[in-house]
């Protein structure tokens, strides 16, 4: 039974950190999204 529970814990614990960095890719994007309009706004700018 205890061990059941210890993988059960376990899948837990790493479906929680695959999320974590599959949110952390999407601010990366967004970040780098802003920063290229960012510089094209300037770029145009006299």
């Amino acid at each position: 039974m205890k061990s059941v529970v210890l993988i059960a814990l376990t899948c837990l614990l790493l479906a929680g950190c695959n999320t974590v960095q599959g949110v952390g890719k999407d601010v990366s994007q967004a970040g780098s999204a802003v920063s290229t309009g960012a510089q094209k706004v300037k770029n145009a700018i006299p």
